[in-house]
């Protein structure tokens, strides 16, 4: 069943399916943290070696921010977790893979970020800028 992140409260110990976009990811060997956004908010996504087969786990090593995924996996509580919970993947399915996406986690100057602005209006602070002013 597919869930919304800012409703991933409500299906803790479920197994889900979120739709969205990979925020940020990061990686320690046996382990992938994905961080995905849906238009309602942030959740980080865990994907150890042994949850998922080898070529899920391979797709998701190389997989690029803004890249389009499902994600199927088990809603925990994690207080660490920016939300209050976390999710364990057990499935990826990659709709589209973005190549050369022009906003990368870097600075850039103002100029830049203006020309692409339907882009910058995606990462968290400029979302939470709109947020207060609407």
């Amino acid at each position: 069943m597919q869930t919304y992140i800012n409703k991933i409260g409500e299906h803790v110990g479920q197994t889900v399916t979120i739709k969205g976009w990979l925020h940020n990811r990061r990686s320690s060997g046996k382990i992938h943290f994905l961080v995905v956004r849906d238009g309602t908010g942030f959740l980080q996504v865990v994907m150890g070696k042994k949850d998922v087969d080898d070529a899920t786990f391979q797709r998701a090593d190389h997989l690029s921010q803004e890249s389009a995924i499902i994600i199927t996996g088990t809603v925990k509580a994690e207080a660490r977790a920016s939300g209050g919970y976390e999710m364990v993947a057990s499935g990826l399915d990659v709709v589209h893979e973005a190549h050369d996406y022009p906003i990368t986690p870097k600075e850039h100057g103002v100029d830049y970020l203006m020309d692409r602005r339907h882009l910058w209006i995606r990462a968290e602070r400029q979302t939470a800028i709109l947020r207060v002013r609407h």
